[in-house]
């Protein structure tokens, strides 16, 4: 598919990224069962008062870009949403959950030109 220089325009799903664990369940990790952050385009919107473990972050950043895209409904992208604590003795998950879609500009988010076809 051809894309103009004036049709430069792309989605990315919006994402929440929340704390699950059994009930009860002693978390190692420092979260609280429904703390959450959201994902608008690159940006981490944090709620006020919650923390997230370096740790736990450092597991999950590396799937949010992919969990922003649009996938294949067959692909295990699209279908699976929880990551493990990387703590063995943590109980918790981080759930991503994809929200609504939201438009960027591909001249709005980096310098590099697009190639006129």
């Amino acid at each position: 598919m051809s894309t103009s220089m004036r049709d430069d325009y792309f989605d990315l799903f919006d994402l929440r990224v929340e704390v699950v664990a059994p009930l009860g369940a002693r978390l190692w990790c420092g979260s609280k069962i429904g703390d959450y952050f959201e994902v608008h385009g690159e940006m981490l919107q944090f709620q006020p008062g919650m923390a997230f473990s370096l740790y736990s972050l450092a597991a999950i950043l590396p799937l949010l870009p992919a969990k922003q895209r649009p996938t294949d409904p067959h692909d295990w992208m699209t279908t699976d949403a929880e990551i493990a604590c990387p703590d063995p003795n943590c109980p918790s998950r981080l759930r991503i959950t994809r929200l609504g879609n939201r438009r960027f500009r591909h001249g709005d988010t980096t310098a590099t030109l697009l190639k006129a076809e």
